[in-house]
């Protein structure tokens, strides 16, 4: 059972993740915001989960569901490490700093303020 909570919300998590993109994405800015805000939002429900598991309000099931599956299906380091290197090869060092921070810094604080929120 444990092996279909995780393929579920992986699978939900899939397709919001694309359908964040497509919504968000626009081929004319150098910039990819559609995975930047989904690994963000990820951060965010994983911190808010984790503050709710760490008090027994959720149980393994749905850590299963939403913080493993779901939240490894909405996030993508994969997607985030190509688009950096298509920036750092189209020579958007600028862009490619600007990436790289706001992810790496968003996604803490996104994790930290999910923690507080329900912690």
């Amino acid at each position: 059972m444990s092996y279909l909570y995780v393929f579920l919300g992986g699978g939900v998590g899939s397709v919001c993740r694309y359908g964040l993109a497509v919504w968000l994405n626009d081929a004319a800015v150098p910039f990819p915001w559609g995975t930047l805000a989904a690994n963000v939002l990820s951060c965010l429900v994983l911190g808010c989960g984790m503050a709710l598991l760490s008090k027994a309000i959720i149980g393994p099931d749905l850590r299963l569901l939403v913080l493993v599956g779901f939240c490894g299906g909405f996030s993508t380091f994969s997607t985030f490490s190509n688009e950096l290197l298509t920036l750092l090869r189209q020579a958007q060092y600028g862009v490619s700093l600007l990436y790289f921070t706001v992810s790496m810094l968003a996604g803490l604080l996104a994790i930290m303020l999910g923690m507080r929120l329900l912690g």
